[in-house]
């Protein structure tokens, strides 16, 4: 009988779940293949997802259309092995027991496409890291 590797889990938070955590999520799943399982949620979700990250992952070929702004749930910070969180400061709940990474980035709201390219270059960076730290761990 072999042993199963554990596919480690990444929750992406922030406050909203609209912009940073949506484009991190949609990133990590596209490197990921299936070798990470990624949930994305905010500790006060928005009404709609930002339009001009929306943009941004589109113009990068990506499908953010099954994505939606969704509250963090118990359930969600339980299974994830590491909780990145992305400006949410007090407003993210802390859970023992699991490894947390904070993500100083800007805050999309509000910023045109142009502007929000380079936030969206900035997570597309640190989610490869993420994910090359992530599999040499589980392998």
């Amino acid at each position: 009988m072999t042993d199963v590797a554990h596919k480690p889990v990444v929750l992406f938070l922030c406050v909203h779940n609209s912009g940073r955590s949506l484009a991190a999520k949609v990133l990590l799943d596209r490197y990921a293949q299936g070798r990470v399982d990624v949930l994305s949620a905010g500790s006060e979700p928005a009404d709609h997802l930002n339009p001009s990250v929306v943009a941004v992952l589109k113009e990068r070929g990506l499908d953010p259309s099954r994505e939606f702004p969704k509250p963090l749930t118990d359930d969600d910070a339980r299974t994830a092995d590491v909780v990145v969180t992305m400006g949410c400061g007090d407003t993210c709940p802390f859970f023992p027991g699991k490894r947390y990474v904070d993500w100083d980035l800007q805050d999309p709201a509000q910023l045109t496409v142009e502007e929000v390219r380079a936030i969206v270059d900035e997570i597309d960076q640190r989610v490869q890291l993420l994910l090359t730290e992530l599999v040499l761990a589980n392998s």
